[in-house]
This record gives structure tokens, C-alpha cells and sequence, in this order.
């Protein structure tokens, strides 16, 4: 228990409000009194956090049910905790009821045994206020994570879009080369072959299967000593005669600003 573990007795006569005060003065409890409902609520209008209340049952002009009802719907979080010197059951039950009572302790009382109920009350208060705040905390969290899943969701869209826009401009981009009366084939840096239009295929006589394979694969010496030179020179090499074919081929770098990227080599019939 901390120094702010604060409890609030209230009684209508003084020396069982002394008694209470002595009882707890070993315990860490700062503890306020009340010799009336009507004080015990001013005190609880301060903006201080009480975890335990106890009330006598029997007080004048504002009773311990109606107090601990009133109690009850200004700090619900408080536990409350009746004294009374007399065995009325229905007015017992009507606290309860009423008042949601924690705990009933007849007067005289234990002292050990009010210690004890005293301190399990607080440990319950703690417990309710950490529930609480987990539950918030899981309430916020929850909230967020609603949030990161909104956010995902419309990013994965974009990103879908974004894609479907780029397909478009791929589509586009190979119909424009299957329309040239041209042969366009493009290379990677490692001379792959990445990009082959319609008329390339015609010309090569390959049928679509050229994506994939190096061009040393497909093509004679001649155009590969073309590609060494471009690439030692970066510039574009004049069109290139393959002895015993029915095409002519020259190439070009593909630069950026990084520097070298690739090639593209163009094909026409001879």
C-alpha cells in the first residue's frame, strides 16, 4: 500500500470516528472523517481518490443506505463498507442492494478482523482501477490496430492501383513495339534478353521464346564484338550485316544516370 491509499469513515458519533482513526494509525492509510453523510459527500467532492469508505448504518437525516446509494453514483469505484449496531436483516439486504455494499461489519468490531477486511478492500480497489485501465489500454490499442488496418488496407490499394496502372503502361508500352515494322530486342546489363517485340520474333524466327536467354545464345559473334565495343566506347554502332541471314542489326546503349544498364538491339530485313 502507498501514501496515497486514502479511506473515508464516517460516523455519526465522535469516539467511534477516534477508535477508527487510532485503529488504522500503524496502517499506511491517510485516513478522513465524517460525522455525517452530508460531510462525508463534501469530502468526497474534492478531487482526491478515496478507495474505502465506511459508514455507520444508523445516522440522522441522511442514513448509511441512502449515503453509500448517493456514494455510489458520484465514485462507483469506491469500496464500501457498513457498520451497524443493529441486526436488522431487510435493512442489511436493502444496503446491499442498494448501496452495493463490499462488506456488512457489525459494531463492536475485530480489530484484527477489520484490518484485514480494510486492506483486501484497497486490494480490491487496485485490482478494479488496474482492470481498468488495461481494459482502456486494450480499448486504445484495439483502436489503433482498426487504424493501422484501415491505413494498410487503402496503402494495399494504392499499392494495387498503382500496379495495375503500371501493367497498363507495360501493355501499351509492348503493343507500341509489336506495332514498329522494326525488330526491337532489349538487353540487360549481363546481355539478357528482356524485351522482344513481335517483329524481332518474326525476324528471328523464334516464336516468343527469346525472354530469358543470353544473346550470345541466339545471335552470331558479330553482333556480340559490337556490344563489347559499344560498351567500351558507350555509342551507338552502325548497322551490322549477318553473313548468311536474311537481316541487318545495329545497337545502342541503354544509359542512366548510374551509368551503363543495358542495350537495345533494332532488326530489319536486309
Amino acid at each position: 500500500m502507498d501514501d496515497e491509499t486514502r479511506i473515508l469513515c464516517v460516523d455519526d458519533e465522535k469516539n467511534v470516528l477516534k477508535a477508527l482513526t487510532r485503529l488504522f494509525m500503524d496502517e499506511e492509510f491517510e485516513v478522513f472523517t465524517a460525522s455525517s453523510g452530508e460531510e462525508g459527500l463534501k469530502i468526497l467532492s474534492e478531487d482526491i481518490e478515496v478507495k474505502v469508505i465506511i459508514s455507520d448504518y444508523r445516522m440522522p437525516q441522511m442514513n448509511g443506505v441512502e449515503f453509500l446509494k448517493e456514494v455510489c453514483a458520484r465514485r462507483p469505484e469506491t469500496i464500501r463498507i457498513v457498520l451497524s449496531g443493529y441486526a436488522d436483516t431487510a435493512s442489511i439486504v436493502s444496503a446491499i442492494n442498494e448501496g452495493q455494499i463490499y462488506k456488512f461489519i457489525p459494531k463492536p468490531w475485530n480489530d484484527d478482523e477489520l484490518k484485514i477486511t480494510i486492506r483486501n478492500a484497497v486490494h480490491v480497489f487496485d485490482l478494479n482501477k488496474k482492470n481498468v485501465e488495461l481494459t482502456s489500454e486494450l480499448k486504445e490499442s484495439n483502436e489503433e490496430l482498426r487504424l493501422l488496418n484501415e491505413n494498410l488496407e487503402g496503402l494495399v490499394q494504392d499499392r494495387a492501383n498503382e500496379l495495375i496502372f503500371q501493367n497498363k503502361i507495360l501493355v501499351r508500352s509492348q503493343n507500341i513495339l509489336d506495332s514498329l515494322p522494326i525488330g526491337v530486342l532489349g538487353l540487360d546489363e549481363g546481355e539478357e534478353i528482356v524485351q522482344c517485340n513481335a517483329k524481332c520474333d518474326e525476324i528471328l524466327t523464334q516464336a516468343g521464346g527469346l525472354i530469358g536467354r543470353k544473346v550470345r545464345e541466339i545471335l552470331p559473334r558479330e553482333v556480340t564484338d559490337a556490344l563489347a565495343e559499344i560498351r567500351e566506347g558507350n555509342s551507338s554502332s552502325e548497322w551490322i550485316v549477318i553473313t548468311d541471314t536474311n537481316y541487318r542489326v545495329r545497337s545502342a546503349p541503354v544509359v542512366s544516370a548510374e551509368g551503363q544498364q543495358g542495350f537495345v538491339l533494332v532488326f530489319d530485313y536486309q
